[in-house]
């Protein structure tokens, strides 16, 4: 009965119900989007880099070799020696390395000398292998391939020139003019740092660092550029080995062993060695930007809250034109926890109707968007994807629009018979 009578009561308010529920749907689709888009980028923020067990660089902090070997941010205290990386190889547990040397730019993008193992072995977002979107991997000196992010917004395509520096700022120091590279192909956008970086061998960094000319290494006995061309023409020319790299990706045969493969590599004698746990490194990183991730949330939390306070207010404001129908209610025998009860239902029936709504409007926009997202920001929303955490958040909101219900129940309860019959002027 008292089902019938709220929903008989909710139609005939359908107007004023109706933007209340509209109001509550709009911050639980906030609430639901904000938690979704946080946890995604959460995921994704750890899956910049995935698959790789180890990165070593020179002994400096976790944090520090992380970032400016996977997120390009900051340099290198030090290098480490290129034999390292060689000894490094022939451990019995490395499935595979891969050397990365930073410290070159092109108009502010930062350039990372590597071997095509990259290509091979570096993964992303729950190991996702790099793919390109066009043109293929760089083969010979003086190639490169780049990242979405920088043919995107200097205008490349492939086969352009481009003309690296040295440097890591929008400044460069010194311009190797004299030793364009050829953009042969582009990466497919990942959402991840390699959007933003220019991808090119180890032997054409050495080749622009050391003196070069057309692939061929200038002794110190001919610097004349006419002696270059004759160096260039000797029998048995061949490419140096880079003397330094910065930092170097590592795959294990057995992922169990990383702890004791990491302290190895960390009491190395050569020379004084860092190995860190991706994985780790970057939860640690992401506790210190939860400040941010906790205020956005707490915003969507406050916006729910303002919703549910905004259906009280509804609720409490619609008492007095109820006077004449709760006092029938109860001349037709109704008790007052009935006429309670009663404030109680649609207070739940108006939350119950604007969860559904807000759900199904996050997942209407979830799903427009996300082809969008995973384009321009590497972020793969499934929208049908829920999560308990999500699920917990909607039974709290359910919890909340009864308990806030409760003050116009309450209020509802507390009226007599004789208020409800007494005309006021």
């Amino acid at each position: 009965m008292l089902l019938q009578i709220a929903r008989a009561s909710l139609w005939n308010r359908r107007l004023s119900v109706g933007l209340t529920i509209f109001t509550v749907a709009i911050s639980v689709a906030l609430l639901l989007s904000v938690e979704r888009l946080r946890s995604e980028t959460r995921q994704s923020f750890a899956s910049t880099i995935s698959g790789t067990d180890l990165i070593v660089g020179a002994r400096t902090g976790a944090l520090q070799l992380l970032l400016y070997s996977v997120f390009r941010i900051g340099d290198a205290t030090h290098n480490i020696r290129y034999s390292s990386y060689e000894a490094l190889l022939e451990g019995p547990q490395i499935a595979w390395a891969v050397p990365l040397a930073l410290g070159d730019s092109h108009r502010g993008f930062r350039v990372l000398g590597t071997t095509t193992d990259y290509f091979e072995h570096f993964r992303y977002a729950d190991k996702r292998a790099l793919t390109l979107a066009t043109g293929a991997r760089f083969a010979a000196l003086h190639e490169a391939v780049l990242g979405a992010d920088v043919a995107t917004k200097l205008g490349y395509r492939v086969g352009d020139p481009l003309v690296i520096a040295h440097g890591t700022g929008n400044h460069d120091i010194m311009v190797h003019d004299d030793q364009p590279f050829r953009i042969v192909g582009i990466l497919a956008r990942t959402g991840t740092p390699v959007d933003r970086t220019i991808h090119v061998s180890l032997d054409s960094l050495e080749a622009i660092h050391a003196e070069w000319k057309s692939g061929v290494r200038i002794p110190q006995r001919a610097p004349h550029s006419h002696d270059a061309h004759a160096a260039r023409d000797e029998p048995g020319a061949q490419l140096a080995k880079p003397e330094t790299i910065t930092a170097i990706l590592v795959g294990l045969h057995n992922k169990t062993a990383a702890l004791t493969v990491q302290r190895q590599i960390n009491n190395y004698q050569g020379e004084a060695l860092l190995a860190i746990l991706p994985g780790l490194t970057l939860i640690q990183l992401w506790s210190m930007l939860g400040v941010a991730e906790s205020a956005l949330l707490l915003v969507a939390v406050l916006v729910v809250v303002a919703g549910l306070l905004g259906m009280c207010t509804a609720l409490v404001t619609t008492l007095n034109e109820r006077r004449r129908e709760m006092a029938i209610l109860r001349a037709l025998g109704a008790r007052p926890w009935q006429i309670g009860a009663l404030l109680f239902i649609e207070s739940a029936a108006i939350t119950l109707a604007g969860m559904l709504v807000g759900t199904l409007f996050m997942l209407l926009v979830l799903a427009i968007a996300a082809p969008w997202l995973a384009a321009n920001y590497g972020l793969y929303i499934d929208p049908l994807a829920f999560k308990l955490r999500e699920l917990g958040l909607l039974l709290a909101i359910l919890f909340g629009g009864v308990v806030v219900g409760g003050i116009p129940a309450w209020l509802a309860y507390r009226r007599s018979l004789a208020d409800g019959l007494t005309i006021r002027t």
